[in-house]
């Protein structure tokens, strides 16, 4: 009976430490909605918090450390910034490197991939670079991603 207990004890440290650790840092829907509404994102670039919400969702699934290999590029982080044009990541040849950062920040600080995410609404004047935006999001009723928040 002992030896179950200290066993069922250690699984339940392991799931609780190890598991979370793989799965990236996922924030959850509300939060991130409070966080945008703090950072000014309502009305940015004629764009709503809904539109970023929806945006995170297909994009990253709200997953800060969010990775996706495009081949000759990549994309980092929550809002899925690529390294072709926004970050350095060292790699990706002839990299523009726009918001002056290391593409790694942009999975581990959401500051900095707030900074960028607005600085590239504010160059394209609204969400079209992200294909999540235009595919999923864009001339549809959001509501609901901001509902209960």
């Amino acid at each position: 009976m002992r030896k179950s207990v200290l066993f069922f004890g250690f699984l339940l440290v392991f799931f609780g430490v190890a598991l979370p650790g793989t799965q990236g840092k996922i924030i959850r829907r509300c939060d991130l909605v409070k966080i945008l509404r703090k950072h000014g994102f309502e009305g940015f670039e004629g764009t709503t918090v809904a539109d970023w919400v929806c945006l995170v969702q297909h994009e990253s699934g709200y997953n800060t450390e969010a990775f996706h290999n495009n081949g000759a590029s990549r994309d980092y982080g929550i809002f899925q910034i690529n390294s072709q044009y926004w970050c350095d990541d060292g790699k990706t040849r002839g990299s523009k490197n726009a918001c002056h950062i290391h593409c790694s920040k942009l999975q581990d600080n959401i500051e900095d991939s707030i900074r960028c995410a607005k600085k590239i609404a504010r160059e394209a004047h609204g969400l079209s670079p992200w294909f999540g935006w235009r595919n999923h999001c864009k001339g549809r009723n959001l509501r609901s991603y901001v509902r209960g928040c």
